[in-house]
């Protein structure tokens, strides 16, 4: 028996210590018991790497093969800019050829021309203005077109832009240009002639703005027409902005400061969507309607003592008085055209004692027919409508039942009244071409003018013309002004008052020449003056003719 060797095995290294087995960093696996990984781990893993890579190898086969064509269009084109070719803007045109609006080289960019205006007065509402081509922060175009946004620049937006072109241009990965070509070619605008006439534009301008600033009118519109072709001869506002500062942008202080202005407003077209009190130019009107509708004879006299008188029947006392600005004394129909006589047009409006009135429904319905109160479709962006008062607009407004002293003031262009110039200047040429409600335009042309009678016969409206030459001829006419050597002119006169005190007025003129066989129609207002001044849309109208005489006499040698 073989002895066998060993040594004695301590018992502290058969147990482990039990103070030492809270120390065991099981996730490191100490103290743990290993086993080995079962297959079916091994089996998922392998699915699942399976099938990622058929996913992955399925949308490689999708993005080469399926879709490879068009990824490839997709890439050339990525390497392949398509930039616009501007196409240059169309002129604008006066009537007599004068350049109003072109183009100028960009000295800061060759891919378009710049807008350039007239530097004359008065043509910045007729024209109007463009905003330029735009780029975002990268430089790429995100505005393509010039766009018109004011005036003719805006009516005329399409016909004026034409069509972009397109360029390609191929760069490599670093952005560098490799070539460029162009496959389109743009289409240039066409342009326009206007029937404005840029002489008498700029020196009507002129006067308005030195009679503001002497006398203190905030702001003043005047507008001629030719009565037989609806063109517009002249169309000024006052005042006005810079369509160059405008188009550029770069001014910034100048265009906050001219849209911020709401006092003077000189974005605001005064002869299209200023709205004014009318005043006294509203006679003629309300007179032809009188004949029309048989409410007095034309030789029946009529006596202004200054005031028109109504009875109180619930205090006798106290009776309500309608002023006339004046005691005329008896006048006939011609006669109160010419004074302006208050009372007379109270009466045939409203009526008193024998006389009949029209009324305010006949009254607003002979307004309307003149175009008072309707856009006349000219075509400029924002035409304002205005107000011919009656029952139904002041209950609407206020809330309150209409009087006879509504009828009254309406009957003398007053009360809520309101009318744009370029609807007083083609209601008087109604009443001088013999009633024929002629289409206004802004652009000269050889075509016939649209017309349509307003069927008031020819008799009446002769009166109402001769009312108005008397205004100019006769002593006490309110008109005499206008009364020159050159040329027969006929012409009504207004004074409307403005606000509680009536410490401002609006001076009207509404006109024609030559008298015997009329061819322009006019209407100037300057707007809120002091009351105590004089000189208003009278001096305007005098002084332009007066121009006109020495520096465009065509128009008065007809």
């Amino acid at each position: 028996m073989r002895k066998r060797r060993y040594s004695d095995i301590s018992p502290d290294e058969i147990f482990a210590e039990s103070t030492n087995i809270s120390h065991f960093d099981t996730s490191q696996f100490e103290g743990r018991i290993e086993r080995p990984i079962p297959r079916k781990t091994f089996g998922a893993v392998v699915i699942i790497v399976f099938l990622v890579l058929a996913t992955f190898l399925g949308r490689i086969w999708f993005l080469q093969v399926y879709k490879g064509d068009v990824y490839a269009h997709i890439s050339e084109n990525n390497r392949l800019d398509h930039l616009p070719v501007f196409a240059e803007r169309g002129v604008i045109f006066d009537r007599m050829g004068e350049k109003l609006a072109w183009n100028v080289p960009n000295n800061e960019s060759d891919d378009y021309s710049l807008r350039q205006y007239s530097d004359e007065s008065g043509l910045a509402h007729v024209v109007g203005y463009v905003a330029l081509p735009a780029t975002d922060s990268s430089g790429v175009y995100y505005q393509t077109d010039f766009v018109g946004k004011e005036g003719v620049e805006r009516m005329y937006n399409s016909l004026l832009t034409g069509e972009n072109g397109t360029k390609i241009i191929e760069t490599n990965a670093l952005g560098d240009i490799l070539s460029e070509s162009t496959i389109e070619n743009p289409t240039p605008g066409e342009s326009i002639y206007l029937s404005i006439d840029s002489r008498i534009q700029h020196q009507m301008y002129s006067i308005m703005k030195d009679l503001a600033e002497e006398v203190g009118f905030v702001g003043g519109a005047g507008v001629m027409t030719d009565i037989g072709t609806g063109e517009i001869i002249s169309m000024v506002s006052y005042p006005e902005y810079s369509p160059q500062i405008l188009s550029e942008g770069a001014d910034t202080e100048y265009i906050t400061n001219i849209f911020a202005d709401n006092e003077r407003t000189p974005m605001l077209n005064r002869v299209i969507s200023g709205l004014y009190t009318p005043g006294s130019i509203v006679k003629p009107f309300v007179y032809v309607a009188a004949l029309n509708e048989d409410i007095i004879d034309p030789e029946t006299e009529i006596v202004s003592t200054g005031s028109l008188v109504i009875p109180n029947a619930y205090n006798p006392d106290n009776p309500t008085i309608f002023r006339d600005w004046k005691a005329h004394g008896a006048v006939d129909m011609r006669r109160a055209i010419a004074v302006s006589s208050d009372v007379y047009f109270y009466e045939i409006g409203g009526g008193y004692q024998e006389q009949e009135g029209l009324g305010i429904d006949r009254i607003k319905q002979y307004m309307t027919l003149f175009g008072f109160a309707e856009k006349t479709e000219i075509g400029f962006p924002s035409e304002a409508t205005g107000t011919i008062p009656s029952p139904e607009w002041k209950q609407n407004v206020f809330g309150t039942d209409w009087l006879l002293g509504n009828t009254y003031h309406t009957s003398i262009g007053q009360y809520g009244f309101q009318v744009t110039p370029i609807q007083a200047v083609l209601a008087t040429s109604m009443l001088a071409n013999g009633g024929w409600k002629v289409e206004p335009t802004i652009e000269r042309s050889d075509k016939e003018a649209r017309k349509s009678s307003i069927g008031i016969s020819d008799h009446y409206l002769q009166i109402a013309r001769e009312g108005m030459r008397d205004a100019v001829q006769q002593n006490g006419g309110t008109a005499t002004g206008l009364n020159v050597s050159y040329v027969d002119i006929a012409a009504k006169t207004g004074t409307a008052e403005l606000g509680i005190a009536k410490d401002f007025v609006n001076s009207w003129v509404i006109g024609f020449f030559p008298y015997n066989d009329p061819k322009y129609a006019f209407a100037v207002v300057m707007e809120k003056g002091p009351e105590d001044n004089h000189l208003g849309g009278v001096y305007v109208m005098r002084t332009l003719l007066d121009w006109m005489h020495k520096n465009v006499p065509e128009y008065f040698n007809l």
